[in-house]
């Protein structure tokens, strides 16, 4: 089957995130949006069947997950990532975030630090800091474009008594890393040696690009099953983050049991009837579509490397190893964080996500979300184009 990933579907009228906060975010609604971490395109045909058959019922009651949507993640799980799970390791969960938040709650007492990697999804700030715990930042090192991480600092920072958790996003946004073995065992021997529980953001396992593969951590290293909470949704995978699903994967039982008890104390189990209805259609009949999604968004990226290397070689950036989200390095522009925004908005009338939303490290980066059709990301690119003639000296 092919897919049409160039249509341009209006999204107005819908109260799409991405379009109805441009005004208050950005101060207008005239620019370009890319910076939201959904995407312009469809859902899967067989989401899209199988919501409008369930929708045609009528009644949309109290429902539950039954035992299709566990198998569907399973199954899933298996052919993706060759990931033998059990039933009994799965824990729904409406969001990531509100994993994160489960765990921070459970496995930690407010004063007591969590570890995050920066420049980082900006949720992961104030996931920790609004719910009473210390922040601790372990930023990432960056060269040429490309990052790695500091792992004497983070030894240092776990050693530390009082750090009780490390929040991880693997791969990582905003920097498109899919992390390798090698990296990902270094962390497990520093959380394992200094008792620290790991928290996997691995939303975007499905989307590693150019060959690059996604390494479940608790798979690899069985040895941490007492200390590691896999996160993960189809939402970013088949553009579903709408339906508010997700799960966890816990292969200890005692720590799923804590889990599976304060999840269900904060009254986040029920979720919603059709977001288990996207995620079996999705897991059950998408990967041939998610694919076709992964060629068209490297396509998409090797456009915007080429675009750059022509026109603006100045401009940092380096091919995502997974996400579609592009981090670009600004710096030599010479523009201050706010006057490159307020340049990007009022010249070129685009809107990417500012990269001190990131962290501190993010001062002079932006990040560009290129799940649209390509004409769509080549007008975005003609409007950075348009910014730098206009600002950059050279």
């Amino acid at each position: 089957m092919s897919y049409n990933f160039d249509e341009i579907v209006q999204r107005e009228g819908t109260e799409a995130y991405k379009l109805e906060l441009r005004e208050m975010v950005f101060g207008s609604k005239d620019v370009l949006p890319l910076w939201v971490a959904d995407m312009d395109f469809k859902a899967p045909p067989a989401v899209i069947k199988a919501m409008q058959e369930r929708a045609s019922h009528e009644i949309y009651g109290y429902t539950i997950r039954d035992k299709k949507f566990t198998e569907a993640i399973m199954v899933w799980l298996e052919s993706q990532h060759q990931w033998s799970i059990k039933e009994e390791w799965i824990e729904f969960s409406p969001g990531v975030l509100p994993s994160i938040m489960v765990a921070i709650h459970e496995f930690s007492e407010p004063g007591d630090k969590v570890i995050i990697q920066t420049p980082v999804y900006p949720p992961f700030y104030s996931i920790v800091s609004e719910n009473g715990r210390e922040l601790v930042k372990n930023s990432l090192v960056e060269k040429e474009g490309y990052y790695t991480m500091d792992f004497d600092l983070l030894e240092k920072q776990a050693s530390d008594p009082q750090t009780k958790i490390f929040v991880f996003s693997n791969p990582h946004n905003p920097v498109g890393r899919a992390w390798k073995k090698e990296e990902l065992r270094r962390i497990a021997d520093i959380c394992i040696k200094h008792d620290v529980l790991i928290v996997s953001d691995e939303i975007h396992s499905d989307l590693c690009l150019f060959g690059n593969q996604h390494w479940v951590m608790a798979d690899l290293f069985p040895e941490l099953s007492d200390r590691i909470i896999t996160c993960m949704a189809p939402s970013k995978t088949f553009n579903v983050a709408g339906l508010s699903t997700a799960y966890a994967i816990i292969t200890d039982q005692k720590l799923k049991a804590r889990f599976h008890k304060r999840l269900w104390a904060m009254q986040l189990h029920m979720g919603n009837l059709f977001g288990g209805i996207a995620l079996e259609a999705a897991y059950s009949e998408g990967a041939e579509w998610l694919t076709a999604l992964k060629k068209y968004l490297e396509g998409n990226a090797l456009m915007v490397r080429d675009f750059i290397q022509e026109n603006m070689p100045e401009v940092g950036f380096v091919l995502p190893e997974a996400t579609y989200l592009l981090w670009f390095d600004f710096r030599k522009w010479g523009l201050s964080p706010s006057k490159l925004k307020k340049a990007m908005v009022e010249m070129g009338k685009i809107a990417m996500n500012d990269g001190v939303s990131f962290g501190t490290e993010g001062a002079g980066f932006q990040r560009m979300n290129i799940g649209s059709p390509k004409v769509i990301i080549k007008d975005g690119l003609e409007r950075i184009l348009k910014v730098r003639n206009q600002v950059y000296k050279h």
